[in-house]
């Protein structure tokens, strides 16, 4: 069987099980600490989302578990999370029940009204 050279090139649109957004929204982690011993919170800067995960970064991972709450700012829903990999500060998860696609929509229109996309940030700050 011959290959052709589609046949051997990696995509991440073949690869990606869902559509992937870019948002440069504010979230916070909440986890419970063993033994149902508290909460735990923290910040982080939302990188991506999809109906099935997201990337984020935090200032630390130190004492982060590997199942938490996800809160994106402006949202009032809470997504379950499994860690998949930390690299340095950056984070990626799945969602342990996918979101709709009405409450992602909801999420990339926040985004878009307020303006507040990761480039015009970074061109404002140069």
């Amino acid at each position: 069987m011959s290959q052709s050279i589609l046949s051997v090139v990696k995509s991440e649109m073949y690869t990606r099980r869902y559509e992937h957004f870019n948002i440069g929204q504010v979230g916070t982690l909440m986890a419970v600490r063993p033994a149902l011993g508290g909460v735990t919170t923290r910040t982080c800067k939302m990188i991506d989302i999809s109906l099935g995960g997201a990337t984020f970064s935090v200032n630390t991972t130190i004492g982060l578990p590997q199942h938490y709450y996800l809160n994106i700012i402006g949202t009032n829903k809470r997504i379950g999370c499994a860690e998949v990999y930390r690299k340095d500060n950056r984070i990626g998860v799945h969602f342990i029940k996918p979101i709709n696609e009405e409450f992602l929509h909801e999420i990339v229109r926040y985004e878009f009204f307020t303006g507040q996309t990761p480039n015009k940030r970074e061109e404002r700050r140069a």
